[in-house]
Formats: C-alpha cells, structure tokens, sequence
C-alpha cells in the first residue's frame, strides 16, 4: 500500500515558496495610489538586470538579496515609465516594486549606497534565506513575461501595461488582454517496491552526472496526473498508477511552477527515449545515501525535496 501523501499545503520546506510579500491584488487596479508609491522614498525595490539580480554575499555560506530603498536611487531617465517596473505587493508593510533595468548598460550606478553586486541566481540560491529567493521568484517570472510580451499576440501592435504591471493591453485593441504566463511542469518520483527510478536527461549535457526525477510540461487538454502518465510512458517506457500529488515550487528559470507527484509502477523494464533520457537507474535507499558515479539536484530543488521525504519514510 503506498503511504500517504504528504500535506499538499505546505510551502515551509519548499524552496522559492513562502513568499512574505502581500500580492495586495486588489491594489493593482489603483493607479494614483500606484503614483503615490513611486515618489515615497520609503518604497522598495528589486531591481533586475539581464537575468542579474543585487546580491550580498556575506560570507561564504551565506547571501542576502539587496533591496534599495527609492530614495537611494539615482533614477535614470524616465524610470517611471510604466514599462519598468511591476508592483509586486507589501513587504512589512512597504511599498515593494521590480525595475527592470534590461536596457541600461551599467546599472550599478544607480544604487550607490548598495553593498551588493549583479549575480546570478542559480549558483547563490541555496546561500539565500528562503524568503528572499520567494521575492526573486516572483520579481523574476513577472520580468521575464513583461520583457517577452511586448507585442500583442493576436494583432503585433504594441501592448502597454495596466493594473501595476500585472496586465498588459494592446495599443490597437483593447479588448486584446495578456496576463502573467507560468509553464506547468509535472516532476515525477516513479517508485516500485522499495526502490526509486531516477534519471539523467541528455539537456544537461554529457559532463552531468546528475540523476534526478522525470519530468515534463503539462500539455493542453491534459491534467497534470494524465501528464505524470504520458511523460513516464514517453520518457521510459513503464506504465504508473497510484499517482500522488506531493508538492509544488515556483521555479523561476525562467517561469515555470513545478508540480511535483509520487507514482507507483510494478513494471522494472526501462525502454528509454535517447532523445531526451541518456541514463536511468533504480536505486535502493543505499544507493541514493551513498551515491557512487552520479550526484543529486541541488537542495533547493522540488526533486531533492521528494527524494529526501523518501529517504525518511525509512
């Protein structure tokens, strides 16, 4: 019998979940509180650079993102234009917006009173309080939509933003409305008797030896359990059941939202497709604690996290 499912609401262990911003959707919709917002010295920011983000590193097992405050900024022309920034919400009670700085060349200027650097996400997120990568999350996937919408999809005329950024409007048609996209992903732990089906996928090149969950994008029409079944299926060659929902992760790279399932099978073959699967193994609990020849996701990822609670169930 496959044990229970894990609390489908928590986020505390979840990295990028558990933002501490108040969204305050229904703020959005007020543009002169909005005005208001970008001339309050008080108000925050987060700004973002071609993929970069203002970080701290402290020491070398820990960072903190920069938030400057507007009135240590040095804006460059026309910053306020809607076009650059996002109103993401509160944070304790602040005023909180993304600017995006895509189009300067030297953005550090801007912000001298900032102790942090442009960096990368990826390589400091685990150095990262999970609060802080929650914001990036957000700021991150709303930069990256805004900045590859700029055209309307329907008609190719210009959109503009509206609602604090959270909507886009076509300049020909107005009735031509574009909103925040996120990409459903299914990740899959495909376990049979006591042991696990982990996998290293030939996207990350032939120098990886990083095994981890199948995976794949939730297609149109289709459920993210039915997607569970047809990626397994595609990618190995098996047939699951007992499909179980575990958790789900913001993943900003650049704006998916990883669901993350636990699946049962009693067929052992593996047909592998060579177009996307290079290797996979089944591994005993052993094997995953002591792993010789490959390696595991990062800790900060939805697929460390199920192969941990697995590991615990022991």
């Amino acid at each position: 019998m496959p044990p229970a499912s894990p609390d489908p609401g928590r986020t505390g262990d979840i990295f990028y979940a558990g933002s501490p911003i108040d969204r305050a959707a229904q703020d959005r919709t007020e543009p002169d509180r909005i005005a208001r917002y970008l001339t309050d010295g008080d108000t925050l920011l987060v700004p973002c650079w071609r993929g970069l983000h203002l970080i701290v590193q402290e020491r070398d097992d820990t960072a903190r993102i920069e938030l400057p405050r507007l009135r240590t900024l040095r804006p460059p022309p026309g910053w306020r234009d809607p076009a650059h920034w996002t109103f993401l919400g509160y944070l304790e009670a602040r005023p909180l917006f993304a600017l995006d700085l895509d189009r300067l060349e030297q953005p550090h200027a801007l912000f001298p009173e900032a102790r942090g650097t442009f960096r990368e996400l990826r390589p400091l997120a685990g150095l990262l309080p999970p609060g802080d990568a929650a914001i990036l999350a957000q700021a991150r996937g709303m930069v990256h939509w805004r900045t590859r919408s700029r055209f309307c999809g329907v008609c190719g005329a210009p959109n503009q933003p509206d609602q604090a950024g959270h909507r886009l409007v076509c300049t020909a048609d107005p009735t031509h409305l574009h909103f925040p996209r996120t990409d459903p992903v299914v990740i899959m732990l495909v376990r049979r008797g006591a042991r696990v089906l982990l996998a290293r996928g030939t996207r990350f090149g032939p120098e990886s030896r990083m095994f981890s969950a199948l995976a794949g994008f939730v297609e149109p029409g289709e459920t993210p359990e039915e997607a569970v079944a047809r990626e397994v299926w595609e990618e190995v060659g098996i047939r699951v059941d007992a499909i179980r929902y575990h958790s789900a992760q913001p993943w900003p790279f650049p704006s998916a939202l990883m669901l993350g399932f636990t699946a049962f099978t009693e067929d052992e073959t593996l047909r592998l497709d060579p177009q996307e699967i290079a290797e996979a193994r089944w591994l005993s609990r052993d094997d995953v604690r002591n792993p010789a020849g490959f390696t595991l996701p990062a800790p900060t990822t939805i697929a460390r996290r199920m192969i941990e609670d697995w590991l615990n169930e022991a």
